[in-house]
């Protein structure tokens, strides 16, 4: 079952002027899990995946989401909401936003087997687990591979 209607949240294109601050969150967000390097999120720029931001009233970058398109498919590549952020359907927002970008394709992700909120999030919006990648992160944590098909 889908989720209840959401306000559109105020989402940016990134500009390589945000990779400091989405490394820096990264780092908070992703211990020990390989977090994403300056380098990464460059590269996912000049590669064009899309990547939007929202910002806090001050301006500054308190979640982040990226997707690339592949043909029929799209493949979500990250999803970080600073910690002071989550809980108030930030993640959410940023979530619908890829999906929108990726219209009727077939979209798959990666999420960790123990972040249930992040499960929760994705079953509430279409998604299922269809298998499971057995030591997947750095850490050697398991990742569900999750979809939400046309």
């Amino acid at each position: 079952m889908m989720a209840a209607a959401l306000a559109p949240i105020p989402l940016e294109q990134i500009v390589p002027a945000d990779i400091p601050t989405l490394v820096e969150l990264e780092e908070i967000l992703f211990p020990g899990d390989a977090p994403w390097t300056a380098e990464m999120f460059a590269g996912e720029l000049a590669a064009g995946c899309h990547y939007v931001v929202h910002r806090d009233a001050a301006g500054v970058v308190d979640g982040y989401a990226g997707i690339s398109l592949l043909g029929d498919e799209a493949e979500v590549h990250t999803i970080g909401v600073r910690p002071a952020a989550q809980g108030a359907g930030l993640g959410r927002g940023l979530l619908r936003a890829l999906l929108a970008h990726a219209g009727d394709r077939r979209i798959l992700l990666e999420v960790r087997t123990d972040n249930a909120a992040a499960i929760a999030l994705y079953e509430s919006e279409g998604f299922v687990i269809v298998g499971t990648r057995r030591r997947y992160y750095h850490s050697g944590a398991d990742a569900y591979t999750m979809a939400r098909p046309r």
